[in-house]
């Protein structure tokens, strides 16, 4: 069996074995980036980071409201 020549490459890699790297490569690019667009769209649904027409004061408010009746949970358990 002939062992296929390595010369002429940077990486070492014969045509076939750069191709079969390149695609799982890929495929592993596009699931990654995929996840990171899902993952931001249900972050923002979560919590925006832009803020309303009130502006941040209004994120404020909310946060001290969330603060207060955990705290009043928190004590009254």
């Amino acid at each position: 069996m002939m062992v296929p020549s390595r010369e002429g490459s940077l990486s070492g890699l014969t045509e076939q074995e750069a191709k079969e790297f390149h695609g799982i490569f890929m495929t592993s690019f596009i699931i990654f980036t995929l996840i990171a667009v899902v993952a931001h769209f249900l972050a923002w649904q979560w919590r925006p980071w832009l803020p309303g027409a009130g502006g941040y004061a209004s994120i404020v408010n909310d946060a001290k409201e969330v603060a207060m009746a955990a705290l009043s949970i928190g004590f009254n358990a």
